[in-house]
């Protein structure tokens, strides 16, 4: 970016530009996702809306791309550009509860370690993500699929109102009572409307809840998988449960002659009342010999951070992911088949939950479509060493080519990777035209395509 033009977008933020030269700029442009190496122009770090504001109308102007970052977990690494301006929503992190009505305003750029940590002291959630590290912007405007999905809905569902600047440099608040349209458009559209710089969202009284891990022999993977079709279909909807293939880290509660073994497990929540637990997990303990068990009150914001010490930023990620209506036996066939070898402790396949509260709402009231959905696969592939891309990544599509002709055509945009691009209108089937039009009403030009981008 040339010093002058530089120096012009400096003077219009307050937060502290990086660019090129800087002190600071190789750690600025890094992203979650190790695989991408991309050198922006200008990382913004942004203090408040009028900072967003300049940032937009600064690259409008000057035609160059723009990327909003928020939790930086991106896949794809939408988050950054070469060339381009980055809107870091890093220092925007706020949250503020009203316990009385049951809601929470937060910024853009928190994360929902700092969402949970906010709310938990109220006794009360709203469904967040797997890891605490994932902003919350991406994963509610992408649909947010989380522990909570099966007793409160999506993340983008329990979305009240957001303010959001457009690509016109205005600031707009959209809720059921304003902006209606674009409202519609931010619950499960994506990053291709604006920046969102505040969430609203309805919460739960949700403290503590019972954790549950269950690892399983290979040998009865079959048993699990289907166990958990059934089950899952009429469980309570207070339990969040996912089976995965995981290789066994070193935990306290495994023993140390099974670590480094794959295994197939069962993750669960149960947020209904702790005497219950037992009660719950019940079946479950009975589906198949038990390797390891740890079965655990604790805060909800404990559990959503679990995984996080797995997954530290910086690993090598590709990702692969369908929706579908049933788990029929052919997928679980190809679950069998590839699910065994998963490559590295970081790697996973997870099975979601989507039924319950999630498909009581109808498929066109948001633009999260699959609302018919029962299940979000997610093939992901982690892995901390570069030179493993190539034969880790051919896990992942290999086994993505053998489960996608038992799901539907389109999956979870959240999951998608960088190459899935031709997906964009089987993700969100009979929403997709509209959508097209609210991105010309609000972004004709494409100022905001650095996502799983809806062209106008």
């Amino acid at each position: 970016m040339p010093i002058r033009t530089l120096e012009e977008l400096r003077a219009r933020v307050h937060g502290k530009t990086i660019a090129v030269h800087d002190d600071g700029y190789e750690t600025a442009r890094k992203v979650y996702n190790g695989m991408i190496d991309r050198r922006p122009g200008a990382i913004v770090r942004c203090t408040d809306v009028a900072d967003v504001m300049a940032c937009v109308e600064f690259a409008r102007e000057q035609g160059i791309d723009l990327s909003i970052r928020g939790g930086s977990h991106s896949v794809p690494g939408f988050g950054t550009n070469d060339g381009g301006i980055v809107v870091d929503l890093v220092e925007m992190n706020g949250v503020r509860v009203d316990p009385r009505a049951r809601t929470a305003r937060a910024e853009g750029g928190c994360t929902w370690g700092g969402f949970n940590h906010a709310t938990y002291a109220f006794g009360l959630a709203t469904t967040g993500g797997i890891i605490a590290s994932t902003g919350i912007a991406g994963l509610t405007l992408g649909g947010g699929i989380g522990y909570l999905t099966r007793a409160f809905g999506l993340s983008c569902d329990n979305l009240l109102s957001a303010d959001v600047v457009t690509a016109d440099g205005r600031v707009l608040v959209a809720s059921r009572n304003e902006n209606e349209d674009l409202f519609w458009a931010l619950r499960g559209g994506g990053g291709n409307f604006g920046v969102v710089t505040s969430f609203e969202y309805q919460l739960h009284p949700v403290k503590d809840i019972v954790a549950g891990l269950f690892f399983f022999p290979l040998a009865n993977a079959r048993d699990v998988l289907e166990f958990y079709r059934d089950f899952i279909e009429t469980a309570p909807e207070e339990l969040g449960m996912f089976p995965a293939f995981q290789i066994a880290p070193p935990l306290p509660f495994i023993s140390e002659a099974d670590h480094g073994k794959t295994f197939c497990i069962l993750v669960c929540c149960w947020a209904g009342p702790a005497n219950d637990a037992d009660k719950v997990f019940a079946p479950v303990r009975k589906v198949a010999p038990i390797v390891a068990e740890m079965v655990a009150p604790m805060p909800y914001p404990v559990l959503n951070s679990l995984f996080d010490p797995l997954l530290p930023a910086g690993l090598q990620h590709y990702w692969k992911a369908d929706f579908a209506t049933e788990l029929t036996d052919g997928a679980i066939k190809a679950h069998l088949e590839f699910g065994p070898n998963v490559p590295v402790v970081q790697s996973t396949m997870h099975i979601y939950p989507i039924n319950g509260a999630c498909n009581r709402v109808p498929a066109d009231a948001t633009a999260f479509a699959y609302r018919d959905a029962k299940f979000a696969t997610n093939i992901a592939g982690m892995w901390p060493d570069a030179a493993d891309n190539e034969k880790n990544i051919k896990w992942v599509k290999d086994y993505y080519n053998a489960v996608h002709p038992h799901s539907s055509a389109g999956g979870y945009v959240n999951f998608m990777s960088s190459d899935d691009q031709d997906r964009i209108r089987d993700n969100y089937k009979g929403n997709y035209s509209r959508l097209v039009t609210i991105k010309k009403k609000y972004d004709p030009t494409n100022l905001f395509h650095m996502n799983q981008n809806i062209k106008p």
